[in-house]
This record gives C-alpha cells, sequence and structure tokens, in this order.
C-alpha cells in the first residue's frame, strides 16, 4: 500500500499541480480528473490536491485559466469544422461519380437508335417504319430524363464545391486562431515561469 504524503506543499508540487489542472481544462475535462492525477504523481488524496488548488494556488492562475478555457473552445470549434470538411469533400466525390455514371448511361441509350437506323432497309412496310420511330421516342425521353437528372446533379455539385470552399476558407481562420493559441500557450509557460521564480526568491532570502 502506498503512503499518502501529508507534509507541507514545495514550489515544484505547486507547479505540477498548476500545469495538470490547466491542461485538464484545455482539454476539456475536469478538474476532479486532474487532483486524481496530480494525487497519483505526488502521493498525495486527490481531496488534499483540491483543497491546495482552490485554496492556495487558483488565485495565482486567473489569467492562465481564462486562457485555457479559450484553447478548449477554440479547439473544440476546429475539430467540429474539421468533420464538416470531410463529410462534404466524402459526398462531392459520391456526387461526381454519380453523374460521370449518368452521363456514360445517357451516351449509350442515346447511340442505340442510331446503331439500330443503320439496319433500316428500303423494303420495310410503314408499320415497320412506325414502330422504329415510336421505340427512337422513347429512348429519346428516356435519354431527355436522364440530361435533365444530370443537370440537377451538376447544380447540386457546384453547391456543394461552394459549400466546400466556404468551409475551407472558415478552416484557414481556424488555423489562424490555432497559431494565436500556441503563441498564448507558450505565454501561459511563461507566466508560469515567472510564478515559479517568484515563488523560489523568497525562500532564498530566508536562507539567507
Amino acid at each position: 500500500m502506498s503512503i499518502i504524503r501529508q507534509d507541507a506543499w514545495t514550489n515544484d508540487e505547486d507547479l505540477i499541480l498548476a500545469e495538470v489542472v490547466l491542461r485538464h481544462i484545455r482539454e476539456g475535462s475536469t478538474q476532479l480528473a486532474a487532483f486524481e492525477e496530480v494525487g497519483e504523481r505526488l502521493q498525495r488524496t486527490s481531496a488534499a490536491c483540491g483543497f491546495r488548488w482552490n485554496s492556495t494556488i487558483r488565485k495565482k492562475y486567473d489569467a492562465a485559466i481564462t486562457l485555457a478555457k479559450k484553447q478548449r473552445k477554440k479547439s473544440k470549434l476546429t475539430k467540429d469544422d474539421d468533420q464538416a470538411n470531410y463529410e462534404v469533400e466524402a459526398s462531392e466525390d459520391v456526387e461526381v461519380t454519380s453523374i460521370a455514371n449518368s452521363s456514360h448511361t445517357s451516351e449509350e441509350e442515346f447511340s442505340t437508335p442510331v446503331a439500330e437506323k443503320k439496319t433500316v432497309s428500303s423494303d420495310m412496310t410503314l408499320d415497320d417504319v412506325i414502330q422504329f420511330l415510336q421505340k427512337y421516342a422513347s429512348k429519346l425521353g428516356h435519354n431527355t430524363k436522364l440530361e435533365g437528372e444530370n443537370e440537377k446533379l451538376s447544380m447540386e455539385n457546384n453547391k456543394l464545391k461552394e459549400l466546400n470552399e466556404k468551409l475551407k476558407k472558415e478552416i484557414k481562420v481556424i488555423k489562424k486562431e490555432k497559431e494565436t493559441i500556441n503563441e498564448d500557450y507558450r505565454t501561459l509557460i511563461n507566466i508560469m515561469d515567472r510564478a515559479r521564480k517568484m515563488a523560489v526568491l523568497p525562500e532564498e532570502n530566508k536562507t539567507n
């Protein structure tokens, strides 16, 4: 059974506690999960970690907490937009394939009467000619229907392309925001480093 520590907190332990809690906030996790992780690392209870955070550490990192929440919100938006862009591109591929298949079928259907026309001989009766024309008209009407469906699919495909372009532009904006988040994160690290130095200096003065 591991020993549960109850001695005084050191500056390094305070920094570990702050770092883990802020990371959990950025990732959308809970502070309770952060306290449990810190407790396992430092051999302290999660309750002790929570008390230390709320009573002493939290007020030193108000700006860092606000920044972590901001990063969490932007990260969630980025994931949602990436998923939406993936679905639009997949749908666009399906529509393009459907249009290509429809066009291919249309060409085959249309070419059939032309081929049959070559077989018409001079000794055909009037009834044969009428039947041939009726069959030709029927296939021609079917071809017109396919052309209408193809046009409709083309319009839908163009709309999907426009939506895809719009989403790509939004993703570019979000990528820029992610770069800003990275800069904010570096600022957060600097804040933690300054806090650590400020905590170490008083101890050195006490030692001297």
